[in-house]
């Protein structure tokens, strides 16, 4: 098999330029479906969080199918799969005229959305069982470094050529992104961890129930699927709520969605590292909680822009709880398993992404409206606040109640 850390860079660099493809589109997306669906901020972020939802709805259908997928046939075809589906999706939704075809755009792009799920598997295969939780800090920072190009570079395409320019930019990156893995990236899985795809694992109830086979990883697996829920008010209402309450345009937007990717870059795919085998897997799970919990509360308060930019630097840290919960999960079933893993935990992310953007979206469509009791425009990152308590409260539980299993470093 390739060496491990040559194919940890490469499958770095796959998910980097697909990040910076989806990061080229978040500041411009929200406005785009606001000129399309007419009337206010208020209107537009109902159809922008239904859109949203329904990508991650794909995502929760067809997730498990293509994680299972990959633990039969390997990584890379799925891998490859899916990128050629996103750039041709970017292509249809740079030239689609109304609402609908955005819609079906959407539907596209979620059933072909297993990048992370396969890439997921890919870095467990290719990583000695300690180390799981500092690597999969890479699926982070290449999402950080992705961010730190693609808002910033999207938001001024946006602002001074059209608001469709950044899709085609986006749809290019992608596809050659596709041929560079379709060239480079090589296959992870070994043919000795292949096992037979199974439709009971692959429908998305199956895969969920699945979890329930190892207590730690179910109770890990709930407080996973609780703080993703509570991530979803980042892309579902960062350009609205700054640009309503900041007076932000695209390119001020894309600036603060950059700072988010350099810091995420930074701390997932540096600190992390070395902070996750300091704290413990278990100990770095709660500490991120908590940061993240303090952080949401204070972008709902901030009533000044700037104040925005030092809780993101802040919030940054709280990027060790995840990639310390997914590294528990992995190690705690077997090495033919990772796929299936990586696909559940996907659908459960799906699932808080089908129902977190139009919840975050209808919070804040109503706290702006005239029918709100007062106006508290801050109130979906009050609410999530509220949520990141919840999932680390259930951690906790978790590691009380299953104090030997799956206890490296922690």
């Amino acid at each position: 098999m390739t060496p491990r850390k040559p194919a940890l860079v490469f499958v770095f660099i796959t998910l980097f330029l697909d990040v910076l493809g989806i990061g080229l589109v978040v500041p411009i997306l929200p406005k785009l479906v606001e000129s399309l669906a007419g009337g206010g901020v208020d209107r537009a972020s109902y159809f922008y969080g239904w859109l949203v939802g329904l990508y991650a709805l794909m995502q929760f259908l067809f997730a498990p199918i293509l994680g299972n997928l990959s633990d039969r046939f390997g990584r890379r075809p799925v891998i490859l799969f899916s990128l050629l589906g996103s750039g041709l999706d970017y292509f249809l939704l740079a030239w689609a005229p109304s609402l609908p075809w955005f819609f079906l755009g959407r539907i596209i792009s979620g059933i072909t959305g297993a990048n992370f799920s396969a890439a997921a598997a890919y870095i467990a295969d290719v990583s000695p069982p300690e180390r799981r939780a500092a690597n999969f800090g890479l699926i982070g920072a290449a999402f950080g470094i992705g961010f730190i190009f693609g808002p910033a570079v999207g938001g001024w395409l946006g602002e001074d050529y059209g608001l469709r320019v950044p899709f085609l930019a986006a749809g290019v990156l992608t596809l050659l992104n596709w041929l560079y893995g379709l060239f480079i990236l090589p296959e992870s899985l070994k043919p000795e961890n292949r096992r037979a795809f199974s439709l009971r694992r692959s429908n998305p109830i199956g895969a969920l129930l699945e979890l329930r086979r190892h207590r730690l990883v179910l109770g890990l697996s709930v407080s996973y699927f609780i703080s993703s829920l509570a991530h979803q008010v980042y892309p579902s209402i960062w350009v609205l709520y700054t640009g309503y309450r900041y007076g932000w345009d695209t390119k001020e937007t894309g600036l603060s969605l950059a700072l988010v990717g350099l810091t995420a870059a930074i701390v997932q795919g540096g600190l992390a590292r070395k902070l996750i085998p300091r704290l413990g897997e278990r100990r770095a799970a709660i500490v991120g909680f908590t940061i993240m919990a303090i952080a949401l509360t204070g972008y709902g308060l901030a009533p000044e822009g700037w104040i925005v930019y030092p809780l993101i630097v802040f919030g940054s840290l709280s990027g060790i709880a995840v990639p310390a919960i997914q590294g528990m999960i992995s190690r705690t079933v077997g090495d033919n398993e990772q796929g299936g893993i990586q696909g559940s935990l996907t659908s459960l992310q799906s699932v808080a992404g089908a129902i977190g953007p139009p919840l975050a979206t209808a919070i804040f469509g109503y706290f702006i409206s005239e029918k709100a009791p007062a106006i508290v425009p801050g109130a979906p990152f009050f609410f999530s606040s509220g949520l990141v308590v919840m999932a680390g409260f259930l951690a906790a539980r978790s590691f009380r109640r299953n104090p030997g299993e799956s206890a490296i470093g922690g």
